[in-house]
């Protein structure tokens, strides 16, 4: 890789983003809808404050390490068949398999916590009034109080 063409795009960016301006200083002040103004001074369509948040249980089990020795498995096979396809030596097709059993492994381990865990149905008191429930598997940082925005039938922080 030529370092000097990397250098060269690095100092650029740096350049280019001390330029940018920043919405809180471009009115006269603090107060003029930068730093000093709440979130609810601003009218927002799809953004509100997270009232409520509820564990909802999914009923749904499976052994432990099922998702992760059935990947295990599928990646397995996928590795050594991909090895062959390509002409490789015996031990790239060990070493293939292996990587492939492991990637696989971790795919089928996440495939089954998201199908058999939890979700959270997320209650927020919209800015116009409106209380809307959206239910999703993950929080990513949602926590109760805090303003977000819905976005692609998503709670995320704002």
């Amino acid at each position: 890789m030529n370092f000097r063409l990397l250098a060269i795009g690095l100092t650029a960016t740096v350049a280019l983003a001390g330029c940018a301006t920043s919405p809180g200083y471009s009115g006269g002040g603090y107060n003029s809808g930068g730093y000093g103004s709440a979130p609810a001074n601003r009218y927002c369509a799809d953004c509100g404050i997270v009232e409520r948040i509820d564990v909802v249980p999914s009923g749904r089990s499976a052994p432990s390490a099922t998702g992760a020795v059935l990947g295990g498995i599928v990646g397995a096979v996928a590795g050594r068949q991909i090895s062959d396809r390509t002409g490789g030596s015996e031990g790239n097709k060990n070493v293939s398999t292996v990587a492939g059993a492991v990637a696989g492994a971790a795919a089928g381990n996440a495939i089954q916590n998201r199908t058999t865990g939890d979700t959270y149905n997320i209650t927020v008191r919209m800015d116009d009034g409106r209380r809307v429930t959206i239910n999703q598997h993950d929080l990513a940082g949602v926590r109760e109080n805090t303003y977000v925005r819905i976005q692609n039938g998503r709670v995320v922080i704002r």
